[in-house]
């Protein structure tokens, strides 16, 4: 009664170690049942007994007196194996089990049919005890029990009529007959028994895989980032991931979009249109679709549609629609072509810097020799061209660098009076006005672990970033730095510009990913890297300063503690096309650690 090899095979692959366990429990679940259903019809059968001994009595037409208590007592036996509380199962028959019941089945139909008087005949009531074995046994007991009632059946024929007569001739005809047929029932009724067990096995075990993989394939849809809804031939939504309802709702897809009309809503149009299109041509289509939501923001997708098979010769029932975000698969083409040119472009850096360093020092040379006018703004176009070239092939090789040597020695560096350095040395290289920005310092005397180089860095490209998106009036770019915890201080940038789109946010911080075609995307990138490099986090949010709503850059640095003295002039270096470090302090004239102070936040 054991599955076949197929489907173990199968079960075992999906399941792993505990496919043998969900087997058997499925096995002895379908044994107990059948369990049940014997014992029931044993009471059923004891109890017509039982009734026909008491006829019986009543009529006095039956056999001896004593027949009514072995009926009493075998419908007795029978209730007690229905209710008994351990069942037989295939692995750990109890043998008194099976004595209590084929046993005492067995008997009691003998004795009655051996004893009974008219013309009742008990035979076929050997028929259960047979099905029994056969059913819920192996194939010697049932064999073992047809036989016996074989034996009793040429017995019986054997003493009740004459040897050698007509009649024992016929009646030993009639019990080889029924002895033949106990053997058949008993052979045939075993065969079933084990093929319905594999086959239900089989069939749990296929059921417990197909639920179990469409859990599976729930969670993978309800994972994915592509949309994917499902769509009827009326354009209506049957259901949708909550990447789709996302996209389809915007902030509002707590309302699901799920039974709802692509053509009932104005932004949808175009969707409504590729589906009604794919179910008339018969074949999924792949367009590019404008999507409004309700906030009146229009976003491009790429929408694939794909058709349910049909099932005799009837028409197409279902689409499914599958929508990405065109920016990221721009983005994510972008970054797979540049990501391979990553080890060339270092390359071609290095290679770039030796003939840059010859340039710019015969520039230098040319400049101390030349007096005309024109031809000082000729070096002067040299020397600028050549620094800005210098540092494209910096920003290349920052993002090719390699991650710090762990014996790598990190300054303690005092975090407000840099940042105020930094951000003076920022805005007087702006031509806006310099009320644009205001820093507001409140983690005087903390120290972090971070080069100045790399500070410098990371807070001229956040504010570069939010100068390309704030407005000009005053205190538009603000510079926050704060203690965060005991063990955190926080460097925030922020800025009073538009909301980013939600496709913008989860890829800002990739190489190369830019909103803007002008723009190399790597800043935000070299920002993260930076931070990690010396244990810090870099992150966006959406926050109001005064009432003014605004896009946030904020880090997260480790506190050393704080400076016990004043620190000293603070230095930045830099290397030049020839490969030389240069050591210079970074301050104006006049500078003064406080001058960008302003007063605390409300």
């Amino acid at each position: 009664m054991a599955p076949s090899p197929s489907s173990s095979f199968t079960a075992s692959w999906f399941y792993g170690t505990d496919a043998g366990e969900r087997e058997q429990e499925h096995r002895v679940r379908a044994y107990v049942r059948l369990w049940r259903a014997f014992m029931r019809a044993r009471v059923l059968i004891a109890l017509v007994l039982l009734s026909l001994q008491l006829f019986a009595l009543y009529a006095q037409s039956g056999g001896p007196r004593w027949l009514l208590p072995v009926s009493a007592l075998h419908l007795c036996a029978t209730l007690v194996l229905l209710f008994w509380p351990r069942v037989i199962t295939p692995e750990k028959p109890v043998r008194l089990q099976w004595v209590m019941t084929l046993g005492v089945d067995l008997l009691v139909f003998a004795l009655l049919q051996g004893f009974q008087q008219g013309s009742i005949s008990y035979t076929p009531l050997f028929a259960l005890p047979v099905l029994l074995a056969s059913v819920l046994g192996t194939m010697t007991l049932a064999l073992a029990t047809a036989a016996g009632v074989t034996l009793f059946v040429l017995g019986d024929a054997v003493l009740g009529a004459e040897l050698f007569s007509e009649m024992s001739t016929s009646s030993l005809l009639q019990a080889g007959l029924t002895g033949t047929g106990f053997f058949v029932i008993a052979f045939l009724a075993n065969q079933l028994a084990q093929r319905l067990a594999r086959e239900e096995a089989v069939a749990q075990s296929s059921q417990a895989a197909a639920r179990t993989q469409a859990q599976v394939n729930e969670l993978v849809i309800e994972s994915l980032s592509e949309g994917v809804m499902v769509v009827d031939q009326h354009g209506c939504v049957l259901n949708a991931n909550p990447a789709a309802q996302n996209i389809l709702m915007g902030d509002a897809y707590q309302r699901h979009a799920s039974h709802t009309l692509l053509s009932a809503h104005r932004g949808w149009q175009e969707l409504a249109a590729l589906v009604a299109q794919t179910f008339a041509n018969g074949q999924g289509l792949d367009a590019e679709a404008r999507i409004e939501i309700d906030n009146g923001i229009t976003h491009r997708y790429i929408a694939r549609t794909r058709l349910t098979g049909s099932h005799s010769g009837r028409p197409h029932e279902l689409c499914v629609l599958f929508l990405e975000d065109q920016r990221e698969v721009e983005a994510r083409l972008r970054t797979e072509k540049l990501a391979s040119m990553g080890r060339m472009s270092a390359a071609v850096a290095h290679e770039i810097r030796n003939p840059l360093s010859a340039i710019t020092q015969a520039n230098a040379l040319l400049d101390e020799e030349v007096s005309e006018p024109g031809q000082k703004r000729l070096t002067h176009m040299i020397e600028q061209n050549a620094q800005r070239l210098s540092r494209v092939v910096e920003d290349i090789l920052n993002v090719a660098r390699a991650q710090p040597s762990p014996d790598e020695t990190v300054p303690a560096l005092p975090l407000d009076q840099t940042v105020r350095l930094i951000a003076r040395e920022w805005i007087a290289q702006q031509s806006q006005s310099p009320s644009i920005l205001s820093v507001h310092t409140h983690a005087e005397g903390v120290l972090i672990a971070f080069d100045p180089d790399h500070l410098r860095r990371l807070l001229i490209n956040l504010l570069d970033n939010a100068l390309r998106y704030a407005s000009a009036r005053p205190s538009s770019i603000r510079v926050i730095t704060q203690p965060h915890s005991a063990d955190l201080v926080r460097l925030s940038v922020w800025s009073d510009g538009v909301p980013l789109e939600a496709g913008v946010q989860r890829h800002l911080f990739e190489p190369f990913f830019s909103s803007e075609s002008r723009s190399s995307g790597l800043g935000l990138y070299i920002c993260r890297e930076l931070c990690e490099r010396y244990g810090a986090s870099i992150a966006y949010q959406r926050r109001d300063l005064d009432q003014l709503e605004g896009n946030e850059f904020y880090v997260l640095a480790t506190s050393l503690g704080r400076a016990a003295t004043e620190p000293e002039q603070l230095s930045f270096s830099h290397t030049t096309p020839g490969d030389r470090v240069v050591t210079e302090p970074l301050s104006l004239p006049g500078l003064l650690p406080g001058n960008l102070r302003h007063p605390p936040l409300p």
